[in-house]
């Protein structure tokens, strides 16, 4: 049996993860600014409560439409929210200094969720080729990839401003020494996952279309953007790149990855496009 979507509840459950993120966050860059480590305990414990009415109505609406989050706009946005946050969650607990990258992650979070609710909200048809485990894999590690760069970004934003600036609570952040480690591990991190995220989208492609690749714009970008983060590891790896100019790169790199993962998808040359009209 159907089940009678609520578009109402559906709508209106994002937006109560939203204000709950939006006060978490709020909370969190206080506990940052003024080392308030109960504000900050606080602004996870916030931050979980958003977390699990988020899982939920991600959960809801898989049951209603009876496919994962990923067709239509709204659903790959609040899914990509979903998961990065997840992943954040669960390298903060592995990693306790990569904490401060919450005052990155958690507005990218708010406002990927926002930025999806203003697009209609509606049931999509799941088309034929949009099955099996590569897609699944395919989608899946595009998005945990979205997750390890954001941790890189906050580090390596924090590494230019720490450089640059003198601010108290810059000072609060861990040295620069860890910043810089930690941006090139998660950015190492990033390029594996995004690298199986390709492989397994062109073993799909294959399943689906007959082709492996087809130089689609949001292939071309996608294998753009995995080269240009090749690139950084490369220079970091053999020509002992680091800190600032390690760091500038790096925010280059993730502006590809935007256009790769939120652009690209919907140009009128990309077959990709038909998924989402």
């Amino acid at each position: 049996m159907t089940p009678t979507p609520s578009f109402a509840a559906y709508v209106g459950a994002h937006w109560a993860a939203v204000v709950i993120y939006v006060i978490a966050t709020v909370v969190n860059v206080y506990g940052l600014l003024f080392r308030s480590e109960p504000a900050e305990r606080w602004s996870y414990r916030l931050i979980s409560v958003g977390w699990m009415i988020h899982s939920v109505v991600i959960a809801y609406w898989w049951w209603v439409t009876g496919h994962g989050p990923y067709l239509s706009r709204n659903e790959v946005l609040s899914s990509d929210a979903w998961i990065a946050l997840t992943v954040f969650m669960c390298f903060q607990h592995l990693y306790p200094r990569v904490r401060p990258a919450s005052v990155v992650v958690f507005p990218s979070v708010f406002l990927m969720i926002a930025l999806g609710l203003f697009f209609d909200v509606q049931i999509r048809t799941l088309p034929p080729t949009f099955s099996g485990i590569w897609l699944v894999i395919h989608i899946a590690f595009y998005k945990i990839a979205l997750g390890t760069i954001l941790i890189a970004l906050a580090c390596s934003i924090f590494l230019i401003l720490k450089k640059r600036m003198s601010f108290a609570w810059l000072q609060r952040l861990p040295d620069l020494e860890s910043l810089d480690l930690h941006a090139y591990r998660f950015a190492g991190f990033g390029f594996i996952i995004w690298a199986i995220a390709m492989l397994a989208g062109s073993i799909w492609a294959y399943k689906s279309w007959g082709r492996f690749w087809g130089w689609d714009p949001v292939e071309n970008w996608s294998l753009i953007t995995w080269i240009l983060f090749g690139i950084h590891l490369h220079l970091r790896r053999f020509f002992r790149w680091s800190g600032e100019r390690a760091a500038w790169f790096y925010l280059v790199c993730f502006f590809f990855s935007l256009v790769a993962l939120f652009y690209t998808s919907h140009m009128d040359t990309s077959i990709h496009m038909e998924y989402f009209r």
